[in-house]
């Protein structure tokens, strides 16, 4: 019942919102209500995993949002029972397939660096905003879903939230975010446990080493809440929330540019492996996968 309630007060109290000239987007729905937008990831892959369009079209949804004066704070929300599954392997597997060809060589490199940095914009786009953020976290928040929440402001999470690092079990390194981002969250500890099992965490444990602020009974109340601290935020002169943003992102930003650069660099020179063939075909045949450190 509980996602059925979420829908059903979502499309009759959120209008649709029209980025540009009323556009809609393949990744994501955005709705606006009394200074508030809501972003909701869609998908269209299984859990709302992040394909193409995800990547393409987050920078043009938060560029939109930011210039808009009437939009004061943004949520962040998945549909359905999960956040998001992260990166949608099939339908990227294309960026892959060139660098696991026996004998990559400069070309697939470059344009892996290169496709990189692009898709690094789609979660700065987030982080960049000068629109206070707020993700809600339900079911599964999984590699690009961690990279994402942890550009946002606040995190919430439901008590049914499971959390994971999990680029390591593809044999890749995380180079969206989160090893640049999650230092300025976490204490070193935590993060290399998580970066380096790439295990899951529950939300309990999630909020007890500060992964997120609060954790509610269920997602119902997760973005109940978190439209209510949105609502808080609005409501305060906006000149001053930008300043305060502003000020405390200083902290981070140089540093989070140099690693975010360091680790495409690093991942189009080294990514290349039958370690990640045998990852990603496993992820395919759905089972365990068997590293040689090759």
């Amino acid at each position: 019942m509980g996602n059925l309630v979420r829908v059903a007060i979502q499309a009759a109290y959120w209008p649709r919102y029209g980025l540009g000239m009323g556009e809609t987007y393949e990744s994501v729905t955005v709705e606006t209500k009394d200074q508030v937008a809501q972003v909701t990831l869609i998908g269209p892959g299984k859990g709302n995993a992040m394909g193409p369009a995800f990547w393409s079209e987050m920078p043009e949804v938060f560029h939109a949002l930011d210039a808009d004066r009437e939009v004061r704070a943004i949520v962040i929300t998945g549909s359905g029972k999960n956040f998001s599954y992260g990166l949608d392997v099939p339908a990227m597997g294309g960026m892959f397939a060139p660098l696991i060809a026996d004998g990559a060589l400069a070309r697939p490199r470059t344009d892996f660096h290169t496709e990189i940095l692009r898709m690094q914009k789609a979660i700065n786009a987030v982080a960049d905003c000068r629109t206070p953020t707020i993700a809600a976290v339900q079911g599964w928040c999984i590699g690009g879903a961690v990279d994402l929440i942890s550009a946002v402001d606040i995190r919430y999470a439901s008590a049914d939230a499971k959390f994971s690092v999990r680029e390591v079990k593809l044999a890749i390194v995380a180079d969206m975010g989160s090893l640049a981002r999650l230092p300025l969250i976490l204490s070193d500890g935590h993060l290399r446990e998580l970066a380096l099992t790439g295990k899951n965490i529950d939300a309990a444990r999630a909020e007890k080493i500060g992964l997120v602020n609060d954790v509610y009974d269920d997602a119902d109340q997760t973005l109940a809440a978190a439209h209510a601290t949105a609502a808080e935020i609005a409501a305060n002169p906006p000149l001053a929330v930008y300043g305060i943003k502003d000020v405390l992102d200083q902290q981070r930003t140089s540093a989070v540019s140099e690693n975010l650069r360091y680790v495409a660099a690093w991942n189009a020179a080294f990514l290349p492996s039958k370690d990640l063939t045998e990852g990603i075909s496993a992820t395919f045949a759905k089972r365990p996968p068997q590293f040689t450190g090759e």
